[in-house]
């Protein structure tokens, strides 16, 4: 069992609190969005554990606006960067400029000062990132990994907590960049925006065409998500848990001892050790949902399909067959044994 500072009785009183603001942040976003709670539930275990996400959906689905809506219930700063093909990487982590300061005697000083650009908040909407170029869209690499932007040999670190949730368009052929696999690795989860059902999209009419607009306020702020990051971290996870979250990583692997029949078949290459680290991070904020201070199996299975759908990359065969990436990690989730005898068990 993981060592941790605080005792299991202090992470149960802790996680009350957590609940309740977690449930507060939930409730404000739902004034403005009807519906996907997986998906609100996904961005939500992303600030929590100060991990970054990608939404992908067709147009019009309310991606931006479910983002813009997280931003209006925390105090955080926010910045919007619309991604555009002539976006360059300084319009995002901003650039060094000329300043002119006058000096007592009349004479004016010039210095260089570096302008930050928008990245610099705290929550960043990467809007329809896959419409800028791959040099542009690797701008956004260290700051999503790193929390720090190197400009001109200065390295600036980012205000915490910081994440980046970015949206997608996955039907547009023109003018778009499919984000390289170096970088979908950086976001924790990727969220599939569907389509609203009958009832909500009714709902959604009575409230966007009506004389009244919603109202969503601040119920948290930047020291109370940091306290539940470390919280989240605190959360037990018995060794063979985490086995179960590492085999599960090492089934995609097509060529590995735990690969399933399909990740061997239809497989290209599998997830990466971040893969691993974010199984287990999404599944300690599942144990504190539930208002326990242990993972279990079934935490890491619920996050298992936003962990490693972007993750593993399919072979022609699975191309050509129709496969998807769900398809796989379905599989893994249906035939991965909970234990089996070696390491961590």
């Amino acid at each position: 069992m993981a060592q941790n500072d605080l005792p299991e009785s202090q992470i149960l009183e802790l996680a009350a609190d957590f609940r309740r603001d977690y449930g507060a942040v939930r409730e404000q976003i739902g004034k403005a969005i009807v519906g996907h709670d997986q998906i609100i539930d996904g961005i939500l275990t992303c600030l929590f554990v100060g991990g970054n996400a990608l939404l992908e959906g067709v147009p019009g689905l309310g991606k931006t606006m479910l983002i813009r809506s997280l931003s209006e219930a925390l105090r955080l700063d926010f910045s919007r960067i619309q991604f555009t093909p002539d976006l360059m990487p300084a319009d995002i982590t901003g650039t060094t400029i000329v300043v002119e300061n006058q000096r007592p005697d009349g004479t004016v000083a010039r210095e260089f000062q570096f302008q930050k650009g928008p990245i610099f908040a705290q929550i960043v909407l990467a809007d329809e990132i896959n419409r800028a170029t791959p040099k542009t869209q690797a701008a956004m690499l260290e700051a999503m990994q790193e929390k720090s932007v190197t400009v001109g040999g200065t390295t600036y670190p980012m205000s915490k907590p910081f994440f980046v949730m970015a949206t997608q368009n996955p039907i547009e052929q023109e003018g778009t960049y499919p984000l390289p696999e170096a970088q979908l690795d950086r976001f924790m989860l990727k969220l599939d925006v569907g389509y609203s059902n009958r009832e909500e999209l009714n709902e959604i009419v009575n409230r966007t065409t009506a004389a009244v607009t919603p109202t969503i306020d601040p119920v948290l702020d930047a020291e109370k998500i940091v306290t539940y990051q470390k919280l989240a971290r605190q959360v037990l996870i018995a060794p063979h848990v985490q086995d179960y979250a590492i085999r599960s990583v090492l089934a995609t692997h097509p060529d590995g001892e735990f690969a399933t029949s399909l990740s061997k078949q239809f497989l290209r290459f599998g997830a990466s050790p971040r893969a691993a680290q974010a199984l287990v991070l999404g599944g300690k904020v599942k144990a504190l949902l539930d208002g326990r201070a242990h993972v279990a199996v079934a935490d890491i299975s619920d996050v298992m399909l936003p962990v490693l759908r972007h993750r593993v990359l399919l072979n022609f065969e699975g191309q050509a067959e129709g496969i998807t990436a769900d398809m796989v990690v379905n599989d893994i989730i249906d035939n991965l044994p909970v234990e089996v005898a070696g390491l961590g068990v």
